[in-house]
């Protein structure tokens, strides 16, 4: 099994790489053209219609599969390197694991992590005033 996932990823990342460039957006803008101005030749048709309707639908239908897959792997690529950083310097090892929390966790984590930041910055705001007053 792990070699048809490595595959269809494979597949998947180079389709999606082939897609992102400016001349298959080109392509694909060159195709609704063609397809508006062939209009008057087929009277505006419910074929001529469901040409683009049809194409568009199972495009974007596929399109989905290989972006979310993109997106899963750059994702988790992130978060590997967001863990080996962590993990290399003096923060808490409970946040290289912190995508596998739960909602609840991550609201809790969430907000202490606020708090601390906003006491950091009261912090901060009172040395600031200190060393103006000391400057003036």
């Amino acid at each position: 099994m792990r070699h048809k996932t490595f595959q269809y990823s494979r597949f998947s990342n180079a389709v999606s790489r082939f897609c992102g460039r400016p001349v298959v957006f080109a392509l694909a803008v060159g195709i609704v053209v063609v397809w508006a101005l062939t209009g008057p030749l087929f009277d505006y048709s419910n074929t001529w219609q469901l040409v683009i309707n049809t194409g568009t639908t199972i495009v974007t239908f596929l399109m989905v599969f290989l972006i979310q897959n993109t997106q899963n792997r750059d994702t988790m690529a992130l978060q590997v390197k967001l863990s080996e950083l962590i993990l290399a310097s003096e923060a808490e090892n409970r946040f290289a694991k912190a995508d596998d929390l739960s909602d609840e966790e991550l609201e809790e984590l969430h907000q202490e992590l606020s708090k601390q930041a906003e006491e950091t910055l009261g912090t901060l705001e009172e040395r600031r005033s200190k060393l103006t007053k000391k400057a003036s």
